[in-house]
């Protein structure tokens, strides 16, 4: 049960920011004891692949604050931060440990699609959130917002890995704060029309 509350909070933190869970787990395999990647995903912690996935990550902390910008950059990160989450969810040493079944050791894509699923689901309703932010706000929102994405994927990445059993609460605070957002935008739909002179 843990193991999988790991890997579903890695690729739930994956669809907010691909690589802050990326450079998280391979920080934490590299230099703790906290993480033991894999063999098929050591190169996670490689010197080089670290690198890269930090200057990924500036430019994604850069673009995703600007209007306009972070659209297309989400536009980008449909593919990109599905396939992490399912990478992500797949390289953690809990995640291979899952389901002590005989079934799970058979079909080990199951957490790659978990991982997938989860992470495109949490981006769908990032992408969908984020013009009505950007709308309200006149685009001053967008990069309060982006720091706040930025804020919970690190958070729960950290919560995924140290305290995996948190994941429920930071999920139900996560959905609790989307349909919080929808019921508000719809309120001021139907205040508008209501406005509208006839």
């Amino acid at each position: 049960m843990l193991a999988t509350l790991t890997g579903l909070g890695l690729s739930a933190a994956a669809g907010l920011n691909a690589y802050i869970p990326l450079l998280a787990v391979g920080l934490l395999a590299r230099f703790t004891d906290l993480l033991a990647l894999p063999a098929g995903y050591t190169w996670l912690e490689n010197p080089w692949v670290l690198a890269a996935v930090a200057v990924l990550l500036a430019a994604e902390v850069v673009l995703d604050k600007i209007a306009v910008v972070d659209h297309v950059n989400d536009a980008i990160q449909t593919v990109v931060r599905p396939t992490v989450g399912g990478v992500i969810f797949a390289a953690t040493t809990a995640a291979q440990r899952l389901d002590a079944s005989a079934w799970m050791r058979d079909h080990p894509w199951v957490g790659i699609v978990l991982g997938v699923l989860v992470a495109l689901l949490v981006h769908g309703a990032k992408a969908t959130a984020r013009p009505i932010v950007n709308t309200t706000t006149l685009g001053v929102g967008t990069p309060v917002v982006s720091a706040l994405e930025d804020v919970a994927s690190l958070g729960l990445s950290l919560v995924a890995i140290l305290a995996p059993v948190l994941v429920v609460v930071a999920a139900g605070l996560g959905i609790w704060g989307f349909a919080a957002l929808l019921r508000r935008r719809r309120r001021r739909r139907d205040a508008g029309r209501q406005a509208a002179p006839v």
